[in-house]
């Protein structure tokens, strides 16, 4: 089984996906962050917080694209769907959430950087 999270119209929908193609109903449905509007001329991009001490949640980049703003900092006492940080992909900002509540322990990514799919961008723990 896979989890998924889908934004449709600004609702927020978590999904399990079973592997034989069938998919449970999704669970109740919650607000999406708001997605800051682009600035007119972009910021230099600030170097990666150290990792000091990587957490034993890994939040990795779903598609290749460029960080587009950081939301988060290493420390960070977040919620379960809080936005950690924000990538562009194929020109939509999209938003990379937490999946559990926890604390940021790191960020390895910094604005402006391009990343691939699977690359690691931040680390939390439980």
């Amino acid at each position: 089984m896979k989890n998924y999270t889908i934004t449709v119209n600004g609702t927020v929908y978590d999904v399990t996906v079973e592997e034989n193609g069938q998919a449970k109903a999704p669970q109740a449905p919650r607000k999406a962050p708001a997605i800051p509007q682009a600035k007119s001329a972009p910021a230099a991009p600030a170097a990666p917080q150290a990792s000091g001490g990587a957490g034993s949640i890994k939040i990795e980049a779903g598609a290749a694209g460029k960080v587009f703003k950081v939301e988060a900092a290493q420390g960070a006492q977040v919620k379960m769907g809080d936005t950690i940080l924000v990538l562009e992909i194929m020109k939509m900002e999209t938003p990379v959430v937490a999946p559990k509540n926890g604390t940021v322990a790191s960020i390895n990514v910094s604005e402006g950087q391009s990343v691939e799919a699977g690359a690691l961008l931040a680390t939390m723990n439980e």
